[in-house]
């Protein structure tokens, strides 16, 4: 039974999201915006971790499954892949080196801000 109200929070939030993603037009993902507002459900407490700890646990340790899908629709479009490569390299390896950097200064002011309240391994 726990299961399957874990279940129900998340897919809660999925469809929350989605219906949001079609109220504004898709502007993002409606899969995006439920991840949002069930982090911020968990960040103000309004929703306790334990309430979709063992489904989450599950859905990450299963995460490679979920691009197969993905994966097997790109077989079918050979085409449009020959004919746009370049672009799509270009966007892979711009968007890949722009969150390098974000993540990288995002950890060093991270760093910089609680230098002392972080453990030292090396004492």
């Amino acid at each position: 039974m726990k299961s399957l109200v874990q279940c129900f929070w998340v897919l809660f939030f999925f469809a929350v999201g989605e219906l949001i993603g079609m109220m504004i037009g898709h502007f993002l993902p409606g899969s995006v915006i439920g991840l949002i507002l069930l982090f911020l459900a968990l960040e103000t407490k309004l929703i306790k971790p334990d309430k979709v700890d063992s489904v989450a646990k599950f859905l990450t340790l299963n995460m490679g499954l979920f691009f197969v899908p993905a994966g097997v629709g790109l077989i079918t479009q050979v085409e449009l892949i020959q004919q746009y490569w370049a672009a799509i390299v270009i966007s892979m390896v711009v968007s890949t080196a722009l969150v390098l950097v974000v993540v990288g200064r995002m950890q060093h002011r991270f760093e910089r801000h609680h230098k002392g309240q972080i453990p030292n391994d090396n004492a």
